[in-house]
């Protein structure tokens, strides 16, 4: 089966004779869209120095086109070994390293790769030691993570990992990530008392620092603060806070390093809760929606994102209190993509009973429009003002409220898109999500601005490796 036998044999001949611990087999390897195949894998340990010596278990899945493919790496913690999820290892311990994706024959090989690993695991340690109560919550996700490194993920499982007295007899929402948007959401969901219980997940490194701290000691009822994945078990709604900070160079860069740091948190949080909706805040908020659509698997209905809410809801305020259009302002919406290229628009368009006086009225809802965005782009949008726009859809959620707002859903379908991208729309919010996508006015300028926010975000995502 492997198109390159011989140097393949002679590369892992070497691997042998640095690492004679290593056990070699041939396997079933089911890839994520569902094709198998008979690879050759090797299992074994590195050694490993993190202030103490650890001897780190890894399995490495060898292509048929080694040695001009890179190896699929995986962790294998035992029972009594947790995932420390990081820059380098996902929540189903799937290694990501850059000399993977540099990975060329003959400069790169398989001692190479060990090496690198080693030396990022001792910058990082992938691993800890739980405790004996934690130890039986993990066997059982790892016969879990087993399945998703075998292709045979079912979303669909009932099984319940975390299981308690409260499980799913209330309104229970997670936050991840403690930066000053998490923190804000979690206050303004406290606020509005839109949840019985709030888990802020935060997954920093070291020592709890600056809102974090101090959520700690003035600590608030029903707030939970916590860095482990569990804690979020059977949340009604996941908000996704989180941005990377790394180094990147370019915006493509920025936003792959977003897609890398969500690699390692959707699937852990879509396997503690299996049935919640995802409410992505998370930057660019159009494509982090799509990936989280793609990596959790969940229906589109419930997985959206904060999108053009804050902007609607001042837009119509605007409107109805400055501009005195209260008629105007209960159809109209903010859509598209958030920045320089959303768009107003509206869901009615009864405004007159014939054609001119149509045309009449459709020009000067135009200009009203025209001032009210005006007036809308010297509204900055700082942490605390999307954390209220954030508990307000959480609210309508939760609450099953049936309320309009403008979110970042799947456009596809719409305005004649036919790729798969996220744009903001009204849309009818429940228990599950998107109920409806509420019908707009055919406007043939804004269905062009429509077409080309999607044109651009697709040849974005097209560029991005998930």
């Amino acid at each position: 089966q492997y198109k390159f036998r011989d140097l393949t044999i002679e590369e892992l001949k070497n691997v042998n004779k640095t690492y004679p611990n290593f056990t070699f087999s041939m396997n079933t390897y089911t890839f994520k869209d569902g094709s198998q195949k008979d690879l050759l894998n090797f299992s074994g340990t590195v050694p490993v120095k993190y202030g103490n010596s650890y001897n780190i278990p890894i399995r490495l899945w060898i292509l048929d086109s080694h040695p001009f493919a890179p190896p699929i790496c995986f962790l294998k913690p035992t029972v009594n070994m947790g995932i420390s999820v990081g820059k380098h290892v996902d929540a189903h311990g799937r290694i990501y390293l850059p000399y993977l994706q540099n990975w060329s024959h003959p400069k790169s090989t398989v001692i190479g790769l060990i090496k690198e690993m080693i030396a990022k695991f001792e910058e990082e340690l992938p691993l800890y030691s739980l405790s004996s109560s934690d130890a039986a919550r993990q066997s059982e996700l790892l016969s879990y993570i087993a399945k998703i490194t075998e292709g045979e993920t079912d979303m669909k499982s009932k099984s319940k990992i975390c299981g308690g007295k409260n499980e799913g007899c209330f309104n229970k929402i997670t936050v991840v990530g403690a930066g000053d948007l998490g923190i804000a959401c979690v206050l303004a969901v406290a606020a509005k008392g839109a949840a019985d219980k709030v888990v802020l997940l935060d997954l920093s490194e070291g020592a709890a620092k600056g809102g974090t701290m101090d959520l700690e000691i003035f600590a608030l009822p029903n707030v939970e603060i916590s860095k482990d994945f569990s804690a979020s078990a059977d949340s009604k709604v996941v908000i996704l806070t989180v941005n990377s900070l790394g180094n990147a160079q370019t915006y493509l860069d920025v936003i792959q390093s977003n897609v890398d740091l969500f690699r390692g948190i959707i699937p852990a949080i879509s396997h503690y809760s299996q049935n919640t909706v995802l409410l992505v805040a998370s930057h660019p908020v159009e494509v982090m929606t799509y990936v989280s659509w793609k990596l959790s698997a969940f229906p589109k209905s419930r997985v959206i994102g904060v999108g053009a809410n804050l902007d609607t809801e001042r837009f119509q305020y605007i409107l109805t209190n400055l501009l005195k259009a209260q008629v105007l302002a209960k159809d109209a919406w903010i859509i598209g993509e958030q920045g320089e290229d959303k768009v107003p628009s509206w869901t009615s368009c009864n405004l007159a009973a014939n054609q001119m006086e149509a045309m009449a009225a459709r020009n000067s809802s135009e200009k009203v429009a025209n001032r009210a965005m005006e007036v809308l782009k010297g509204k900055g949008q700082r942490s605390w003002s999307v954390g209220l726009s954030v508990a307000d859809l959480t609210d309508s959620i939760l609450k099953d409220k049936r309320k309009v707002h403008s979110v970042s859903t799947l456009a596809k379908g719409c305005c004649n898109i036919n790729s798969e991208v996220f744009l903001s729309l009204p849309c009818i919010l429940g228990t599950n999500g998107v109920i409806e996508m509420v019908k707009l006015e055919e406007d043939p300028l804004v269905q062009e601005k429509l077409q080309s926010s999607a044109g651009s975000i697709h040849d974005l995502q097209q560029q991005l490796k998930l």
